[in-house]
């Protein structure tokens, strides 16, 4: 392990245990470990859920709604 990776767990090991689950889980991720993807809040399975629905519907935004919100942003 190289001193900078030392340094950042030793500082990692003052978090809370919320926060070294965090950083252990972008750690996993980033070396590929498949068990370690994000889980989805009930609220962002259920946006997921919904939005799959609208999909699966058809049910997409048209060219002038599209237009409208870059207008609204300037783009």
């Amino acid at each position: 392990m190289t001193d900078l990776l030392e340094k950042a767990v030793a500082k990692a090991r003052d978090l809370s245990p919320d926060l070294q689950d965090e950083i252990a889980r972008l750690m996993l991720a980033f070396v590929g470990d498949e068990d370690s993807v994000y889980r989805f809040t009930p609220e962002e399975a259920a946006e997921l859920d919904e939005s799959e629905a609208a999909e699966a519907r058809g049910d997409f935004a048209t060219e002038a709604e599209i237009r409208a919100i870059w207008a609204k942003y300037g783009l």
